[in-house]
Parts: C-alpha cells; sequence; structure tokens
C-alpha cells in the first residue's frame, strides 16, 4: 500500500506556501497521485468535450486563429491524447492486468529489465519527462512475464508525475504483485521544465532510485550496477 511522506504539520507547512514562494520548486505531497474523489464520474467522452472546450479558450486569449484549418481540430486532438494517450494512467480502468507464475526453473539471482523507454508528463509544468527505467526483482517463488514489467513502468508514468513519487509508485506495485520486498527501480530521465523553459540547461538528467530488500545493500547494488553498465 503506497502511504502519504508528509503529514501534520510538513504537509500543512506546504500546503500554506504561496505560489510565489514555491516558484519552480517540484513539491509533492505523497506517493499516491492527487486525485479528486469524484475523478471518475463523468465518461472519458464528457472529460474530452469538456477538455476541448476549456482548451478552446486557452488558444482563444493566446490569439490563435481557431478557423484555420491548421489549428481548427487541435482542440479535439489535445483532449483525445490527454485522456487516451499521455494521460491514461491516471484512470485505475487502464492498470495492466498482471498474472503470476510459478518460478518453475528456479531462477533465484536478480531479473533485470533495463532501458525501458518512457514518457510521462511533469505535474509543474505539464511539459514531458522522458527517460528510462531499469528495474530488478528476485522471485520469492513467483514470476511475472517481462513485459508487464514495462507496462507497469507504462502505467505510472503516463500521468502528471514527479520523478521521485514516480520511482516509488513502480516498486510498490512491483512488491505488491510479486510479494516480495527485493525490488529496485532506478529512473535516469530529462526534464523539459528544466531544458526547454526555466533555467534552460539541456544537458542534465535526473537520476532517482529504490532499493528494497536483499537490493538495499552495497553488495546488491554494486551487483545491479555492474549489471546496468555491462
Amino acid at each position: 500500500m503506497i502511504t502519504e511522506t508528509l503529514t501534520g504539520e510538513k504537509k500543512q507547512t506546504f500546503n500554506s506556501l504561496s505560489f510565489d514562494e514555491i516558484g519552480d520548486d517540484h513539491l509533492f505531497t505523497g506517493l499516491e497521485t492527487p486525485m479528486k474523489p469524484n475523478a471518475f464520474d463523468i465518461s472519458d467522452d464528457v472529460k474530452k468535450e469538456k477538455i476541448a472546450a476549456l482548451f478552446t479558450q486557452i488558444m482563444d486569449v493566446m490569439g490563435l486563429d481557431l478557423t484555420d484549418d491548421s489549428l481548427q481540430g487541435t482542440p479535439k486532438r489535445v483532449a483525445k491524447m490527454y485522456i487516451d494517450e499521455i494521460f491514461s494512467g491516471l484512470n485505475p480502468a487502464n492498470k495492466p492486468k498482471v498474472a503470476l507464475f510459478d518460478n518453475k526453473y528456479k531462477y533465484n539471482q536478480m531479473l533485470v529489465e533495463k532501458n525501458i523507454t518512457f514518457y510521462s508528463n511533469c505535474e509543474h509544468h505539464f511539459v514531458p519527462i522522458m527517460g528510462k527505467a531499469h528495474v530488478a526483482y528476485i522471485s520469492s517463488g513467483k514470476v511475472i512475464g517481462l513485459s508487464k514489467l514495462n507496462r507497469i513502468v507504462q502505467y505510472y508514468a503516463k500521468r502528471p508525475q514527479v520523478q521521485e513519487r514516480l520511482t516509488n509508485q513502480i516498486a510498490e506495485e512491483l512488491k505488491a504483485i510479486l510479494e516480495t520486498d527485493n525490488v529496485a527501480v532506478i529512473i535516469d530521465a530529462k526534464h523539459l521544465c528544466v531544458s526547454s523553459r526555466g533555467v534552460k540547461d539541456d544537458t542534465s538528467s535526473t537520476v532517482t532510485s529504490y532499493f528494497g530488500g536483499v537490493f538495499n545493500t552495497s553488495e546488491k547494488i554494486a551487483e545491479l550496477q555492474n549489471t546496468l553498465n555491462y
């Protein structure tokens, strides 16, 4: 179960900060993606209609000519992209179905799926995060199909995100599915909110990691790093 990391006085402190005080800082209050309780009371089709109407207003305020052949379909395209594609991970109905299998090969070393390409979006500016995830686990007697590791990464990436939260959400999901704490997740990503605006640093990337169970030892961390560099 994913639990919040900021509660009580700490959470109140963050909630009391003004927009100007927060600025470009990447803050998050917990490991759950912030969602309204009634987030799924309306259908995806209705959401698309509402988003298209609102995006039309945004484009109009910016002074764009919505009668132009190139622009008139943009609001509907954006709405479809938001709901069906880049933010589809917000809807639990899109969560990948994962079947467990017995570890009949008795493979008891770490299994690593590296260089899983993903695209996400920064929840502070709604601009892309692009990177690679490396996922490892040691079987507790059960295994899952390799493609499911990719699908789990993609599911949590397809929502407004903070990289630290994304890392931990993937790890917690794998721990729950595989019934083991022996899980590791490393993410190396480029944030366009850093490279295309603000400080405009196009060469830096952000690395986050989660090491659970036996992976949280210097020996296993070194072994995993050697495998990733192989």
